[in-house]
């Protein structure tokens, strides 16, 4: 049996785990993955500029800080990865995930977009450019072990 590796990224929505069930799935397959993500503890992201670099009074200067900072291990997480997995929630904004996508898209990576079909209408121009569409972390594994994983 040939088998690919790869390094994925994992970006968008914080507040799930799909994460975790994509890596556990990778580990049960014992598929040849690296798995790259973002700082996904929300206080931990939210306040690294503030607490590496000093308060501030304004939101807008503290989240500024912190965005660039993150924007490090995010843009260097998609331009390591072969494949970058985005997942849309149903529960916030998703904006920094759009641009993460459009991001991913733009440095040639082939894109996963997981989300619910209710998103399907507002998210057609990001589906537009995946090369696959999910609705949940088990069919992202899916893909990953037929595209790993040569008979």
């Amino acid at each position: 049996m040939t088998q690919l590796t790869l390094t994925i990224y994992l970006s968008g929505e914080i507040h799930s785990d799909w994460r975790d069930q994509i890596k556990k799935g990778i580990e049960a397959h014992g598929l040849p993955i690296t798995v790259l993500s973002p700082v996904t503890t929300h206080d931990a992201s939210d306040n690294v500029g503030v607490n590496i670099l000093g308060a501030e009074e304004q939101a807008f200067w503290k989240d500024h800080k912190a965005a660039k900072i993150n924007s490090v291990r995010i843009k260097a997480g998609i331009e390591k990865a072969d494949v970058v997995v985005v997942k849309f929630g149903e529960k916030y904004r998703q904006s920094n995930a759009a641009f993460e996508a459009g991001y991913a898209v733009a440095k040639g990576k082939h894109l996963i977009v997981i989300h619910s079909p209710d998103l399907t209408h507002p998210l057609k121009e990001i589906d537009a450019s995946a090369v696959a569409v999910a609705e949940n972390a088990a069919q992202v594994v899916d893909i990953l072990k037929y595209i790993t994983t040569q008979p």
